[in-house]
């Protein structure tokens, strides 16, 4: 698997200790994201790809997005 090349520097998200819900899962990265600089077609591409599987998934997704906590 090749490394994900994105145009912002990944930022770093609290998840531990927050809601585990993954709609706040999910706001709390795009939040992140948008604040780092990420373009809409990699905000789109996180969301489609979290979306895409389980919950599990959705945290593995986080991680190749943004610096997990």
């Amino acid at each position: 698997m090749s490394e994900l090349t994105l145009s912002y520097e990944k930022p770093t998200i609290q998840l531990t200790g927050n809601d585990g819900n993954a709609f706040a899962i999910l706001g709390n990265v795009r939040r992140g994201m948008k604040r780092a600089g990420a373009t809409d077609e990699e905000l789109k591409a996180f969301m489609s790809e979290a979306t895409s599987g389980d919950y599990d998934h959705l945290l593995q997704t986080c991680m190749k997005y943004v610096d997990v906590r």
